[in-house]
């Protein structure tokens, strides 16, 4: 453990120790406290958080209603492994978050992560296959620049040049381009660009065999292109595809889940459901590890008889945990209780013109719900890393948000009021001009 303090901290500011557990760099911070959508760092500083904790905290980071349900499970039963059975709380927000699901879509399979979900999405597909006599239905599809998580299942799955680092993937994973690719690469109409890169999709199945291809997992937006969001003709098109050649459509919505497009999920939004969805983040608000694998029924189907518990095992020590599943479940009943999707809807509409307005001359922006991605272009038509630069003067100022490349991310908290939507498109508005000059 780092032992420098400073006289006005007992808390180490030395990071260098965590090198292992925190991406530790000049803009990194040691965060104490949080209250509402700020942070306090160890010198004092309040930081607006304009990332929802990277997606995770839209409800802020003093919601009393979780809390509680946390506090309490934790003096009734604070663990319980799966081998042993099953606990009230993780049965409860089983059910919650079907009912909150497209019609479909009836079990759900609790676990402690994003990238657990997206590693039970890929063997619940294989799995899947092999019970209805396809063995060798075992390759996964995924987006080029899609990331689906950190373990080594999902980082396969994860089409991005800088996870090569770690040598190769999972066998049997294939990239496919994403929706816009055609669009980023050649100018070519948005629409047009969605339906060849669907239909690239096709041809890339057909080229690697449809008997060898278990699911397509892909993000219904695209985090790491700068938001990129497809019409909805794309994932009916998708949806198409993968019932002809009989294979499994996956949703990672770990980022657009719980209300973050204005639905409780992106299938929703889209209008399609698929065979499995992997959610997280926003499932917990933060208040707890927690994810899961939501499956429609013939999948479900492979894991036990109807009408009782069903077995996914091998399974993790701390899945259904009793804390975590009180979390979840205090969250999502607080988020059809408090009416939250018209709480986005309404800070969508007052954020969206103004941000747009904000990056006009700049940029173009991405905007679907609560979730905002803005394409930036520097000086005299400067690319690079300008999403970067943007975000550390947005640091530097006291706003957090996310910049990588030539984009930002911006995912305000649910709770966030106009005055604070204001500071933070105040702060922004400086940094841009600041680093990509005045805009329009």
């Amino acid at each position: 453990m780092p032992a420098q303090q400073t006289a006005a901290s007992p808390w180490p500011t030395d990071l260098s120790a965590y090198c292992f557990e925190v991406p530790h760099s000049a803009d990194s911070r040691l965060f104490t406290s949080a209250k509402g959508v700020r942070l306090t760092d160890a010198d004092g500083r309040g930081y607006l958080d304009a990332l929802s904790g990277v997606f995770v905290t839209c409800f802020g980071y003093d919601c009393e209603p979780i809390a509680r349900a946390v506090q309490e499970q934790l003096r009734t039963l604070p663990f319980s492994p799966p081998l042993h059975g099953a606990n009230p709380a993780a049965l409860g927000l089983a059910q919650a978050l079907v009912d909150l699901a497209p019609e479909g879509i009836t079990a759900a399979k609790l676990v402690n992560g994003g990238s657990e979900s997206i590693e039970a999405a890929i063997r619940l597909a294989r799995l899947y296959h092999r019970s209805h006599g396809r063995p060798d239905k075992v390759k996964v599809l995924s987006h080029y620049h899609g990331y689906h998580g950190a373990t080594f299942g999902s980082l396969s799955l994860t089409g991005r040049p800088d996870v090569s680092r770690f040598g190769p993937g999972l066998p049997g994973v294939v990239h496919v381009w994403p929706p816009d690719c055609l669009e980023d690469f050649w100018g070519v109409e948005p629409e047009r660009s969605a339906a060849l890169a669907a239909e690239m999709i096709e041809r890339t199945i057909e080229a690697e065999g449809p008997d060898s291809v278990a699911a397509l997992v892909i993000e219904p937006v695209i985090h790491l292109r700068g938001m990129a969001i497809p019409s909805a003709d794309y994932f009916t098109r998708l949806r198409e595809i993968c019932d002809r050649h009989d294979i499994l459509l996956a949703f990672d919505e770990i980022v657009t889940g719980f209300g973050r497009t204005g639905n409780p999920f992106a299938a929703q939004t889209f209008g399609v459901t698929p065979d499995l969805m992997c959610v997280g983040k926003g499932i917990s608000g933060g208040y707890a590890p927690l994810a899961a694998v939501l499956m429609s029924e013939r999948i479900a189907a492979v894991l036990g008889d109807e009408g009782g518990p069903r077995s996914f095992a091998p399974s993790h020590t701390y899945a259904a945990n009793p804390m975590a599943s009180a979390a979840g479940l205090a969250a999502v009943t607080l988020f059809n209780d408090g009416d939250y999707l018209t709480r986005i809807r309404d800070l969508a509409g007052f954020i969206e013109p103004r941000l747009r307005k904000l990056v006009e001359g700049r940029g173009t922006l991405r905007s679907i719900g609560l979730l905002y991605g803005a394409k930036l272009t520097g000086p005299d038509g400067e690319q690079g890393p300008v999403g970067e630069r943007v975000a550390r003067a947005c640091l530097e100022r006291g706003l957090i948000l996310r910049g990588q490349d030539d984009w930002l991310v911006l995912a305000p908290a649910f709770v966030t009021t106009e005055a604070e939507a204001d500071e933070t498109l105040r702060i922004l508005g400086e940094a841009l001009d600041e680093v990509c000059g005045a805009g329009r």
